[in-house]
């Protein structure tokens, strides 16, 4: 899975206060956010690359469907609190607000309800704060609910292949597949694959059928089984539409099978004048070795 923004340093450390990106009082302090040109560069380039091949035009009309990709890079870095949970499992669901730079897939994560733990990603390292026995992989979790909430933007990256699959139906909604892979050396598991399900009405994404194949679950290569998640809900922000929830299922050759797991996405906003300093390990922290 793909990697990915930071609290405030007195957050990080165990601050009791909610774990809100902040502004920056500085007006000289860099930001998160690009510059408009460096926007428009980009975009220019992922457009004429996705307009390239069939797989990727279905990719981009579900991209504007979203809200589009200039608006998703100006609206600057994005933070939900996402909650996920097993179904049947007696464990606690997985809690954590986090703060992700869309721009360049950095991340941190303020855990729930005890916001004295904290974790994230910098784009180079991963990190822990507040605990010596963080319960989740901090590499793998700090981008990993970004990658399914921010579908299909995150597709718009180089190194990501994009293929007509046909028609699937779930829950009576017929969707278009796209079958998404990746070049070698693509984030931290290339060999991850998903199928993308767009609504044939709308484009918008209804959900992704994917496996997992993390180098640090599984060293000696090999994946899950295939796993079905479908979004539930909408919800409008700063022009850019995403998911409430989802549902994840097992996934067979007969279609779909038992429920798996479960969630939200809440609490969503824009932090576009957050600074580039929040993506910064904080003092205190350790870095995580392992993959």
């Amino acid at each position: 899975m793909r990697l990915l923004l930071f609290a405030v340093l007195c957050l990080l450390v165990g601050c009791a206060a909610e774990p809100e990106a902040p502004s920056s009082d500085d007006p000289t302090a860099a930001l998160a956010r690009p510059a408009d040109k460096a926007i428009a560069l980009r975009v220019a380039d992922a457009t004429a690359r996705l307009d390239s091949t069939e797989g990727g035009r279905l990719v981009l009309a579900a991209i504007e469907a979203h809200g589009g990709l200039e608006r998703w890079y100006a609206n600057g870095p994005v933070h939900f609190r996402y909650r996920y949970g097993n179904v049947g499992s007696d464990a606690p669901p997985t809690d954590t607000r986090q703060t992700v730079d869309t721009w360049s897939s950095r991340a941190v994560h303020t855990m729930m309800p005890d916001t004295t733990v904290a974790f994230g990603w910098t784009g180079s390292d991963a990190w822990v704060a507040g605990t010596d026995s963080l319960a989740m992989n901090a590499r793998f979790w700090s981008l990993t609910p970004y990658y399914f909430v921010a579908m299909p933007f995150v597709l718009a990256d180089p190194g990501v292949n994009l293929e007509p699959a046909g028609q699937m139906e779930a829950e009576g909604t017929t969707y278009d597949l796209v079958y998404v892979t990746f070049d070698a050396g693509t984030g931290d598991a290339p060999d991850d694959y998903y199928y993308l399900l767009l609504d044939s009405e709308t484009r918008r994404v209804g959900g992704v059928r994917y496996v997992v194949s993390y180098p640090g679950f599984f060293p000696e290569g090999g994946a899950t089984p295939e796993k079905l998640m479908l979004y539930d809900g909408a919800q409008i922000e700063s022009g850019i539409t995403l998911q409430e929830g989802f549902r994840s299922f097992a996934w067979t050759d007969s279609g779909m099978g038992d429920p798996a797991a479960q969630g939200t996405v809440t609490e969503l906003h824009f932090v576009p004048d957050a600074p580039d300093s929040l993506f910064v390990m904080p003092p205190g922290a350790t870095v995580q070795e392992a993959m």
